[in-house]
């Protein structure tokens, strides 16, 4: 499959952008998301992109081990599980072309959780203090995960939503997804979505989420995040339409 230079660079791209959102910028997972759906299909796109996952989660987790905690996790953790298993269900039975649309789907809603907090900040606040934010983000998040890989943004702005400082937010994330990816594992392989032949395009792949993730920490310090997710958000926003549309 990467035999082929520019379709190798776009994948190592994609697994720079992995790295990249394990740093702090989750926005950019979405494109790594609609990278790996065109290189390698939509389903068996989410089977690869998890060991990739994990690498980064890995080495994303010492680097914030200071920072966070394991309590957060364990609210998120039983609504996660209702979303895991229902994104699992529905992954199993549908097409090439509806997962294609699902994924896309989960993108641009992804997208337009973080365009409400940008404008209607007020109006995201008082959402986020409902009793049901938790449960909602919770069941959203697993979803997004098991059918997309995508669920960094939905936990990001609960967070947020909760006021954690962004190095908190980051290490909390750490924890939430290594957890949550391992879970992910042997679901995945029932579906036949990680393979040998899978694994070894990861490791053509590792190094760029390394130099994503270490080049995600520099960014982090130098670079408005602000600026850099609005530019993540017009990506992701025709990204997803073009998975849905053609």
């Amino acid at each position: 499959m990467l035999s082929d230079p520019s379709v190798y660079a776009l994948a190592l791209l994609a697994a720079l952008c992995i790295g990249l959102s394990k740093a702090g910028f989750s926005g950019i997972s979405m494109v790594s998301v609609v990278l790996l759906a065109d290189i390698y299909g939509s389903k068996a796109s989410v089977g690869l992109a998890l060991p990739l996952l994990i690498a980064a989660d890995l080495m994303a987790y010492p680097a914030f081990l200071k920072h966070g905690s394991w309590r957060p996790v364990w609210k998120l953790l039983g609504p996660a599980l209702l979303g895991i298993a229902a994104g699992w269900w529905l992954l199993g039975g549908i097409s090439e072309i509806t997962a294609r649309r699902v994924i896309g789907g989960c993108v641009l809603f992804m997208v337009a959780l973080q365009v409400f907090r940008r404008w209607q900040a007020a109006g995201f606040d008082r959402l986020a203090e409902s009793g049901g934010f938790g449960l909602s983000a919770g069941v959203l998040g697993g979803f997004a995960t098991m059918l997309a890989n995508a669920a960094g943004p939905v936990i990001q702005l609960y967070l947020m939503a909760r006021r954690v400082p962004k190095m908190e937010l980051i290490g909390i994330g750490a924890r939430f997804f290594l957890l949550i990816n391992l879970i992910k594992v042997p679901l995945n392989a029932r579906l036949a979505l990680i393979t040998p032949e899978s694994l070894l395009e990861n490791l053509k792949l590792l190094p760029a989420v390394a130099v994503g993730i270490v080049g995600g920490k520099w960014l982090l310090q130098h670079v408005p995040q602000a600026a850099f997710e609005w530019m993540i958000v017009v990506f992701s926003t025709l990204a997803g339409l073009r998975m849905i549309f053609w």
